[in-house]
């Protein structure tokens, strides 16, 4: 059995001791104001939680068996969380967790068991409840041993699993006897053990979170959060600038960000991980199941005045399906910008005199402008993209019944090869299937090879497996890849996070029971 590294068995037991010390109220701030640009929450029940907005109060509010470090999406980063120490065995299929004593939920829900834990983790993999169940697809079995233990149990390994059981997406763990009693409520009244418990939300105006005085690393230095729900752009600025809110969502634009940085008293903070953008070719829609036609897209889009457009700062170029810096990324030959080639491709495809796509396009200020400059590019050699520009909740329901030829998407995943390809380019997770997950394009490309480094038994045998999927899905054109979108928050600079922020799974900069805010 392989047990955990020794510094971090002594960074759990150092958390352990301090958990109880008690931080006078008198030194706590009081309401951090936050503004995001969503018209709504969705939801804060931490297996269905996706968008932006949601993932930031799902991420102040609980805890994972283990976490990535403050401030960092690097996986050489997890430390423990509600477990204080892991063992696996030799061949990964088996891990083991002994779960800190005394944890409490918010509420009167008690304190974490591992009946608590095994119910979380069986709920994260429910396919008819989760958002998420396919990352638990090679849990075989989660028990509970005694009251503090738990087993987890692989049928094969997986690639990076304390990733997922981290607190990111299904890896955060509720209350159980809190899920029973309140049943669909649950989404709006959420019990987890974070440093910030739900109060209460307002419909399309705000969301506000408590301190959790019982927290067990010490009670948060800040009162309370008012999570502010402001859509527009040009409105957030101008609360920020006024003084009305500490911390805002920024735009992700070059532009917006030099303009924020010479703002008095103002920090701009841009850190990983970017949001990938790529454009999904739906290869089920004619005539996008003609290869030529594909590969004529695919180098109708120019890359380089993309990124000139949203700024290299902020959404550095990409060059294969799987995001840029993840473990097991193959950067091959991107698609060469060649007009002359992409009018070619399509009179060899037979559509010499062009041809009409569909698209939906969220109005989102981080979507839509991107779209309008490919939809411009493409124009230019014979292929007229209509976008049809909705709302982004109803985007993302409208993606998910196959309507759109051409989909737009970004998503940041666990940053480890397997991730981004068994739910983007996988024909398991296909857009129409019982198991789908984000495969716009119903791509099958590299399905063998992303299945077989499930498998593998070294590092090198599974590097060697997914850039070969990689080079299959790039020639049969599943998508353009495009660039990483990096996340842009804007702060006051009394706020300081208590860490420095390098990257965040959950898309926000992290409060924790550390964070303060020294007002002038």
């Amino acid at each position: 059995m392989n047990n955990i590294p020794l510094r971090n068995t002594l960074a759990a037991l150092g958390l352990s001791l301090m958990a109880g010390v008690a931080t006078p109220h008198a030194a706590l701030a009081e309401t951090l104001h936050v503004g995001i640009n969503a018209a709504d929450i969705t939801n804060l029940d931490p297996i269905r939680a996706s968008a932006t907005a949601d993932l930031a109060l799902v991420s102040w509010m609980y805890n994972g068996l283990v976490r990535f470090a403050p401030g960092s999406a690097d996986p050489s980063s997890i430390e423990p969380d509600l477990a204080e120490s892991w063992e696996s065995s030799d061949d990964g299929l088996e891990w083991t967790f002994k779960l800190r004593d005394g944890v409490k939920f918010h509420g009167d829900y008690g304190t974490l068991s591992a009946e608590d834990v095994v119910f979380s983790l069986n709920r994260a993999a429910d396919t008819e409840a989760s958002s998420f169940a396919s990352d638990f697809s090679s849990v075989e079995s989660i028990e509970a041993i005694d009251p503090l233990t738990v087993r987890i149990t692989l049928n094969e390994p997986v690639p990076g699993f304390l990733g997922l059981i981290a607190d990111y997406h299904g890896g955060n763990i509720v209350s159980k006897k809190a899920v029973e009693e309140k049943g669909s409520d649950f989404n709006s009244n959420p019990i987890g053990t974070g440093p910030f418990m739900f109060d209460r939300a307002v419909t399309q105006q705000a969301v506000y979170l408590k301190a959790f005085p019982d927290y067990f690393r010490g009670a948060p230095k800040i009162d309370d959060i008012q999570f502010d729900l402001i859509p527009s752009d040009s409105s957030r600025e101008l609360a920020f600038r006024s003084g009305e809110l500490d911390l805002i969502y920024g735009k992700r634009e070059q532009m917006w960000v030099d303009q924020a940085e010479q703002w008095d008293n103002t920090v701009v903070d841009i850190f990983d991980p970017g949001e990938y953008r790529t454009l999904f070719l739906n290869m089920t829609h004619e005539p996008l199941d003609n290869l030529k036609v594909r590969q004529a897209i695919a180098h109708a889009v120019d890359l380089d005045q993309i990124v000139e457009f949203v700024g290299s700062d902020v959404g550095p170029k990409g060059c294969s399906s799987v995001p840029t810096g993840y473990m097991g990324e193959s950067c091959d030959q991107p698609y060469e910008f060649d007009p002359e080639k992409s009018k070619q491709l399509l009179k060899e495809g037979g559509f010499e005199d062009g041809l009409t796509l569909n698209s939906i396009s969220s109005s989102s200020s981080s979507q839509l402008p991107i779209m309008e400059v490919i939809q411009a590019q493409l124009s230019n050699v014979g292929i007229d993209l209509q976008l049809k520009v909705v709302d982004h909740p109803t985007y993302h329901e409208q993606i998910r019944q196959d309507l759109s030829d051409v989909v737009f998407y970004g998503a940041a995943r666990y940053p480890v090869a397997d991730s981004y390809l068994s739910q983007f380019y996988h024909s398991d997770a296909a857009i129409g299937k019982p198991t789908a997950v984000t495969n716009f394009a119903h791509c099958d490309a590299g399905d063998d090879d992303i299945t077989a480094a499930r498998n593998a038994t070294t590092d090198d045998e599974r590097m060697a497996y997914w850039a070969d999927a990689q080079k299959k899905i790039r020639d049969q054109v599943c998508s353009v890849p495009l660039f990483s979108l990096k996340q842009v928050w804007v702060r006051n600079a009394a706020l300081d996070y208590g860490y420095e922020l390098k990257g965040a799974l959950n898309l926000a900069p992290l409060i924790t029971e550390e964070t303060t805010l020294t007002r002038q």
